[in-house]
């Protein structure tokens, strides 16, 4: 890589970090605000640090003609989110007094929104150490629809090329030029965020509770105020709000410009969103009856329990209300197989994402229409775009190598000496980005600080490789990268 391209990723990478320290001044507003100066000098030192270390980034200013190449973006995606992570856990070091590989996990798990966390006491937490979690899920979530708007679909794997959205279409579709489109999904993230703090406020969450789980649940994160997650608020308001914000974090963030510019249609014509939508709503139908006739709760309780953990699961949030993993065998296997899924593409949810899997049905069927019909010519579409040879081959690229992810990181963990439960799932949750596994160890009422440090490592790599879609990680370890 040439000297002048590394200047110009080291000059964005020492925005980023400005950035984080100039973001390190809301938790220490909110320490003032609580009276709770005894943690002011983590955030202090910690945006001291930071903000030296992105000046010295900076000092060698920006080379005027350099430019980056799509290769280019893959570097510095991967880097930034890694280099942010290592500052990042510095007030967690300081304020918990936890190890590093600790607060590494923390924050990792923060800024890809995944949620698991080592972090106990939360009840009684720092104010700062609370809002600071939040805001990593928040400032990792509007990070990743970025990244998924502007710089996977030229990996073809984020799946936006597929959708009306996408970025050739918005000059007639969305909006005319790119930096439009960072201003306003800028906008509405704001603003969804701003209205669920809103509603979670009037539904029965004190402010500082209302800001703390609308920047978690529309960053579809899950960490939360309290070691009892959701299950500490006993509102069915609070549910609710929190399964809708859950969901509202799930959709195309392109397709909540689109809405506002005029396409009214946008949101519910698209494939992705109906699908998603329709697949949620049935799970809960069907999943919370199955628990109304095998529990004493009423249908309507079994219906609200079932469709907090169903999307929180699906949408890889990762909340919990109550220990699901206390309801059967049959239960257990559904939120695992319901990990895999995710939210659409260009949301802030993490997995497999749902059209993958609307799209491998269209190819299923499409094939066995051929076997019946040999010499028929089948058409093959999904949201109004023909299925070429590069979709599919990108979507069964990026499947295989998702799945053997999982695999080798279980693997690794079973080595390290965790059961298998918590190997496997362990790592299913770390690559899906969902937050906790099951088992008693790492399941919905548990967390991840019993692991060894080397499994924490492990799956640190793990939420890395799945919030950044394991191919822009993988490309960097490629030959014909590094070649000029």
């Amino acid at each position: 890589m040439a000297l002048p391209t590394l200047r110009i990723i080291g000059f964005i990478l020492g925005i980023f970090l400005i950035t984080l320290a100039v973001s390190m001044v809301i938790p220490m507003l909110t320490l003032l605000l609580f009276e709770r100066t005894d943690d002011l000098n983590a955030f202090l030192w910690s945006s001291l640090i930071t903000i030296l270390a992105g000046l010295a980034l900076l000092a060698p200013g920006r080379p005027e003609h350099a430019q980056l190449r799509p290769r280019d973006m893959y570097f510095l995606t991967t880097a930034s989110w890694v280099v942010v992570c290592c500052f990042a856990a510095l007030p967690m070091v300081i304020i918990q007094n936890i190890s590093y590989t600790d607060a590494f996990f923390e924050t990792m798990s923060g800024i890809t929104t995944t949620g698991s966390t080592v972090i106990t006491g939360l009840d009684s937490a720092s104010p700062g150490l609370l809002i600071w979690r939040s805001m990593l899920h928040w400032l990792g979530g509007i990070g990743f629809i970025g990244m998924a708007v502007a710089i996977l679909p030229l990996l073809r794997v984020g799946g936006m090329r597929l959708f009306q959205t996408e970025s050739s279409d918005w000059g007639e579709k969305v909006m005319p030029r790119s930096h439009m489109a960072a201003k306003y999904i800028l906008l509405v993230y704001v603003g969804i965020t701003a209205l669920g703090t809103l509603c979670f406020w009037l539904a029965g969450m004190n402010g500082f509770e209302a800001i703390n789980h609308s920047m978690s649940m529309i960053s579809t994160g899950g960490f939360s105020t309290s070691d009892s997650s959701l299950a500490h608020w006993s509102q069915p308001a609070v549910h609710w709000v929190a399964v809708l914000f859950m969901m509202l974090g799930s959709l195309p963030f392109t397709l909540y410009i689109a809405t506002l510019r005029g396409n009214r249609q946008a949101l519910f014509k698209d494939h992705q969103v109906r699908g998603f939508v329709g697949f949620l709503v049935l799970t809960w139908l069907v999943f919370g009856t199955w628990l109304w006739l095998n529990s004493d709760y009423s249908w309507l309780d079994a219906f609200r329990i079932v469709a907090v953990n169903v999307t929180s699961v699906v949408t890889t949030t990762g909340v919990a209300l109550g220990d699901y993993t206390l309801w059967g065998s049959f239960s257990v296997l559904l939120f695992f197989y319901l990990t895999f899924i995710g939210g659409c593409s260009g949301s802030t949810a993490g997995g497999l994402k749902i059209f993958r899997f609307q799209v491998a049905y269209v190819l299923l069927r499409a094939n066995l229409q051929q076997l019946v019909h040999p010499r028929a010519v089948i058409k093959q579409q999904y949201n109004n775009h023909n299925l070429d040879e590069d979709i599919v081959r990108s979507l069964i690229t990026f499947s295989f190598f998702f799945t053997i992810t999982i695999g080798v990181i279980a693997l690794g963990l079973a080595l390290i000496g965790l059961d298998w439960i918590t190997a496997i799932t362990g790592a299913a949750t770390a690559v899906c980005n969902v937050g906790p596994g099951l088992g008693p160890i790492i399941g919905p009422v548990g967390n991840f600080s019993s692991l060894p440090d080397s499994a924490k490592w492990l799956l640190t790599l793990g939420m890395l490789l799945g919030r950044l879609e394991i191919l822009t990680v993988l490309v960097l370890f490629t030959r014909a990268f590094w070649k000029h």
